[in-house]
C-alpha cells in the first residue's frame, strides 16, 4: 500500500507512519512539498482548511507527476479558540483513491494568554524557539515535547491525529450505520 503525505517534515512523517502501523501491515510512505494556502500559523478553522487544502495540492502534484497511491495525507498545526480558551491542535485529513475522507484531531494543549496575539502575528514555533532558546524545534520532537518535560512529543500529536482521522476506514460498522441511518 502507498501512502503520500503532503510534508517533508520527519516528526510529521513517522507520526503517519506510526499510526498507518496501527492498522496496515504493509505501507510505504512518501512526502512531498505542497502549499496549504492558509496563513503560515492556520488560527480556527484555517487548521482544517489548510490540512485539506494540502490533500488537494497533494492530489493535485500526484496527477500532474502520474504518482498513484492508495491514501492521501496531511496534517496541520493550529491555535484554535475551544470552550473560550486557547489551545494548539493538529488536524489531520485522510483521502482514499476513491475519494472517501476523514479527519481527525490530536489532543490540545493551553495556550497563555499573553503568547495568543504573538503567536497568531507570527507562527507558534518561532515563540517556542524564543521562549527556549531553540533552533526550528518543529523539524524534531516539536514545541509540546519541550512543554510537557518530553512525555509527549510532536510525532505523539501527529499519530494520534492521523488515527482518529483513518476511523471512517477501520471502523465499518461505525459508519455504515450512520451512513445508512441517514438514508
Amino acid at each position: 500500500m502507498k501512502v503520500l503525505i503532503a510534508t517533508k517534515n520527519p516528526a510529521k512523517i513517522k507520526g503517519a507512519e506510526e499510526a498507518f502501523g496501527e492498522f496496515f501491515k504493509d505501507y510505504e510512505i512518501e512526502g512531498y512539498s505542497v502549499e496549504s494556502n492558509v496563513p503560515e500559523q492556520p488560527v480556527n478553522l484555517e487548521t482544517y482548511q489548510g490540512a485539506k487544502n494540502r490533500v488537494d495540492n497533494l492530489c493535485r502534484l500526484a496527477s500532474e507527476k502520474g504518482i498513484t497511491a492508495d491514501y492521501y495525507v496531511a496534517i496541520e498545526s493550529g491555535i484554535t479558540n475551544s470552550l473560550g480558551k486557547w489551545v494548539i491542535t493538529n488536524i489531520a485529513v485522510v483521502r482514499d483513491k476513491n475519494g472517501k475522507e476523514g479527519f481527525g484531531t490530536s489532543a490540545g494543549f493551553p495556550v497563555p494568554e499573553c503568547l495568543v496575539d504573538e503567536i497568531i502575528a507570527t507562527d507558534l514555533g518561532k515563540v517556542i524557539d524564543r521562549i527556549f532558546h531553540e533552533n526550528n524545534i518543529r523539524a524534531g520532537a516539536g514545541g509540546i515535547s519541550l512543554i510537557s518535560k518530553g512525555v509527549i512529543t510532536r510525532g505523539d500529536l501527529t499519530h494520534d491525529a492521523f488515527v482518529m482521522a483513518l476511523t471512517p476506514f477501520i471502523g465499518e460498522n461505525w459508519f455504515e450505520y450512520t451512513e445508512k441511518k441517514d438514508k
